[in-house]
């Protein structure tokens, strides 16, 4: 069965994402955070597209082969500064809610390497994220 292409059918939603990743791309938050951050969250969230895409996107922005490698296998990879750790947690915290949410361990290590300006931009990174990917998953998106 045909799925319903969101951006075709309707054009503003999309025109509204992108104004969010307008957003994102003047942020503070390094390209290769973000990088990294895209990809891990697709990841959890098995968008096929968007690892693909976001994969190619990482190595653009400074993201090395192991990392790649490594990256859905962070925690045991010593591969990753702390920074990276705790953002990569607090993706990770965002996008597989629990009943307890983010924790405060996740949000304070978060906390000790991002400023406040920095903290809400992940969010919004990591939320927007999400939303690209269940778009991508519903969809079955393959462009």
């Amino acid at each position: 069965m045909k799925r319903v292409d969101v951006q075709k059918v309707q054009p503003e939603a999309y025109r509204s994402m992108f104004g969010v990743e307008s957003y994102l791309a003047g942020s503070s938050l390094s390209p290769k955070l973000q990088a990294l951050v895209r990809l891990r969250v697709s990841q959890i969230n098995r968008c096929s597209y968007c690892q693909t895409l976001h994969s190619q996107e990482a190595q653009n922005k400074g993201v090395t082969d192991l990392e790649l490698t490594a990256l859905a296998y962070w925690k045991g990879a010593e591969l990753f500064d702390p920074k990276e750790r705790a953002v990569l947690a607090m993706a990770e915290a965002m996008t597989k809610l629990t009943e307890e949410g983010v924790s405060n361990e996740i949000y304070n290590d978060v906390a000790s390497v991002l400023l406040d300006e920095e903290i809400a931009q992940l969010i919004v990174l990591v939320a927007t994220m999400n939303a690209w990917n269940r778009i991508g998953v519903a969809t079955a998106s393959r462009h």
